[in-house]
């Protein structure tokens, strides 16, 4: 009787090792893969919240796996996955966006004797990241196209015309909260440096010392009032930052540690200033003299030249890189601020007859989405969008209308830039962390998306038997309580049981 019961308990034991290791495995049958995915899905765990998935076949769009499909919820940034595949199919991957140099008179002996006009069409890529570390080399084909044309002095002003783009400065449905982070920078037809200064902060040498504060780049824009203190070395650090509504005053303060260092990316009020201020300092680097002063004009004002380019001399300008190097910009890192921009320009593309005062470049391009998802099998009803990032809690869609839009854009010309600017799991952008050591990694191409209780995850994988798949994964208002396991490692396990898949689909 004893030796039958110690049998029995190491039968228990190994079947649950046993057990267990099976759940590690890679599902073998397409039966198996929709069981554990279901069984994932179904966890009590997401009950308070709606999760809402879509599997399909890339090949011949057999449903793998759904669940809620048709649930209107909130995309967070993969919405940009709609935005760049409206501006590859409306501008083509090898659109540049052009920044022009205009002036009210032509240059005579080296000077010019009128103003000189800035006038900017939302080209994201004037970073330092993109010239070198030095943002002001980002300058250097306007400052070029000047010297060429032999201007040495500038008798008027510098103007920064950004009437390009009508409407707020800001994405319609963003919160006030998000104007204080990088990721609500305000939108510009004249953009610098993602409207931006990083802050550096420093601590003294000694406890009670002060610290010390740096703005890169440096501007006028920004006053700091610095209230941060030092502590001994091994204090703990806390540096708050917070910027006034109307952006003229930034405050830091907290504790700092003896020779630690603080940096937080913050963004400038009034982009196209800093754009006229960061542009003067080219201009004189290079030798070329402004007499008069930095203005600002945008849409409201009655004296921009929007409808009047025709009146002034172009003197050279520069374009952006082709619109599939942005489109890479944007989706790697999730830039809200690149998405925005690229929607608006699509609305003026479009704009034809009517005027700024009547509609916003924002509402152009929503509508001109609309458009682009009909011609691309989206249902009007499964997609209600009101700006391009994401960043709204607004914007609303469906699982299906995002598999359906990564069905469409599988066969689209630009197929190939649409999908090698997704972020790829274990290796670059949003996912460089996730997934790694797992089938995924390196094989996932996906876009992510995280706002405060919502989070998403699209794009494609292949099987371990080479099929590839299109999926879809939205989970809106889930609060873990697991401290030990995040939201995205729970979205993860999908896109890592398909990896694994080694059965068929079609």
């Amino acid at each position: 009787m004893r030796m039958r019961s110690v049998f029995c308990l190491l039968l228990f034991l190994v079947g649950g090792v046993v057990s267990t290791f099976s759940e590690d495995l890679p599902p073998a049958t397409l039966d198996e893969l929709r069981s554990r995915i279901q069984a994932h899905v179904s966890n009590p765990k997401f009950k308070a919240g709606t999760l809402g998935v879509k599997i399909v076949s890339a090949k011949t769009g057999t449903v793998v796996f759904e669940q809620d499909a048709d649930e209107l919820l909130s995309p967070a940034s993969n919405a940009k996955l709609y935005t760049v595949a409206l501006a590859l199919d409306r501008l083509g991957q090898d659109y540049r966006i052009r920044t022009s140099l205009y002036s009210t008179s032509a240059p005579r002996d080296g000077v010019l004797d009128g103003d000189l006009v800035v006038f900017g069409r939302g080209d994201p890529c004037i970073t330092a990241k993109l010239n070198g570390g030095n943002l002001l080399n980002g300058f250097q084909p306007l400052v070029a196209a000047l010297t060429n044309a032999g201007v040495r002095e500038i008798k008027g002003n510098l103007v920064a015309d950004e009437s390009f783009f009508a409407g707020a400065e800001f994405g319609s449905g963003w919160s006030w909260d998000d104007l204080q982070n990088y990721y609500g920078a305000e939108v510009s037809a004249l953009t610098i440096g993602d409207n931006t200064t990083m802050v550096t902060v420093r601590g003294g040498n000694a406890p009670g010392e002060p610290c010390s504060i740096r703005l890169r780049p440096e501007t006028s824009l920004l006053s700091v009032s610095n209230r941060v203190r030092t502590v001994a070395a091994q204090g703990k650090q806390n540096v708050r930052f917070f910027r006034t509504i109307d952006g003229a005053v930034l405050y830091v303060s907290g504790e700092l540690p003896v020779g630690a260092t603080a940096n937080e990316e913050v963004p400038v009020r009034r982009p196209a200033a800093l754009f006229a201020e960061l542009f003067r300092r080219a201009l004189e680097n290079n030798g070329i003299h402004v007499q008069g002063t930095n203005q600002v004009i945008g849409w409201l004002n009655s004296n921009c030249y929007r409808d009047r380019i025709s009146e002034l001399t172009e003197l050279g300008g520069m374009d952006s890189p082709p619109l599939k190097d942005i489109a890479r910009e944007v989706q790697k890192p999730s830039q809200n601020l690149y998405t925005d921009l690229l929607l608006a320009h699509v609305g003026e593309k479009i704009r034809g007859g009517q005027r700024a005062e009547e509609v916003s470049s924002e509402d152009l391009g929503i509508r001109e989405l609309g458009k682009f998802l009909r011609e691309a099998g989206v249902r009007q009803s499964d997609v209600q969008f009101e700006e391009g990032s994401g960043l709204s809690r607004n914007n609303l869609t469906t699982p299906n209308a995002t598999i359906a839009l990564l069905q469409y854009m599988s066969k689209h010309p630009a197929a190939e830039a649409y999908w090698s600017a997704l972020p790829v799991a274990g290796v670059d952008g949003t996912l460089r962390s996730r997934m790694k050591g797992t089938p995924a990694e390196g094989n996932v191409r996906a876009k992510t998306g995280t706002l405060r209780w919502a989070y998403s995850l699209s794009g494609d994988v292949k099987t371990a038997a080479g099929e590839r798949l299109l999926f879809c994964i939205m989970l809106n208002r889930y609060y873990n309580t697991d401290p030990q396991r995040s939201t995205r490692s729970e979205i993860d396990v999908v896109p890592v049981l398909l990896a694994g898949y080694k059965g068929a689909v079609d």
